[in-house]
């Protein structure tokens, strides 16, 4: 799951987003909403936490930038009813006022996330492979295999290449978040474990130096 959190209090902004790395989701900050539009205009986010009230672009310009995209969690100070409602109205999906419990904002990301999953999503089938992003299951020449949430997450964004060359910094920035692009050992970690899984003959190829390709 990629989340990304839009607030201007730093410190926040931080908390929230090492809880949630607790939880494994793959969590990036941005601290003003002009930053929240760059991110998002390369990344694509299952779930946005947006402040309100932000600097540079307001966080309802936002939300209307980011709706058809990303489901959208208001996290706001503004408790009023007229506030909520000003919220839903914009096109975000849920609302959450300020101080809130971290064991509902954690709640509420994953029943958003699973909304998201929920929408069609093609299943691709490459080299004998199939994988089911809905259902999160892959199977190998009619074969089950069982992956874990990263090792799918890799092989899927390997598989929408369609067998072009990922770079290994794009695989770490789409599978985890942007603290693990210079960290290659988890990527060779997790590559390697994914391989055995799926068994011979081998699919998965490494390029030294660019990246890997299905």
């Amino acid at each position: 799951m990629r989340v990304l959190i839009v607030e201007d209090e730093e410190q926040l902004a931080d908390a929230v987003a090492r809880g949630l790395r607790l939880h494994a989701m793959a969590v990036d900050v941005a601290y003003d909403g002009q930053e929240a539009l760059e991110r998002a205009s390369y990344i694509d986010y299952d779930v946005v936490v947006l402040d309100r009230d932000l600097p540079e672009v307001h966080g309802d310009d936002v939300c209307g930038e980011l709706t058809s995209r990303s489901r959208i969690l208001m996290l706001t100070a503004a408790g009023q009813v007229r506030d909520r409602v000003d919220g839903l109205s914009l096109g975000a999906d849920d609302y959450l006022v300020k101080p809130f419990a971290f064991a509902e904002l954690v709640a509420r990301i994953r029943t958003l996330a699973r909304r998201t999953s929920t929408v069609a999503q093609p299943v691709l089938e490459r080299a004998g492979i199939r994988l089911d992003p809905a259902r999160r299951t892959v199977t190998r020449d009619g074969r089950e295999v069982a992956l874990s949430r990263k090792e799918f997450d890799l092989l899927r964004e390997l598989m929408r290449a369609e067998g072009r060359l990922v770079s290994s910094a794009q695989l770490r920035r789409e599978v985890w978040d942007e603290f693990a692009e210079g960290d290659t050992s988890v990527l060779r970690v997790t590559m390697t474990a994914l391989r055995r899984k799926l068994g011979a003959p081998p699919v998965l190829e490494n390029v030294p130096g660019k990246g890997y390709r299905l």
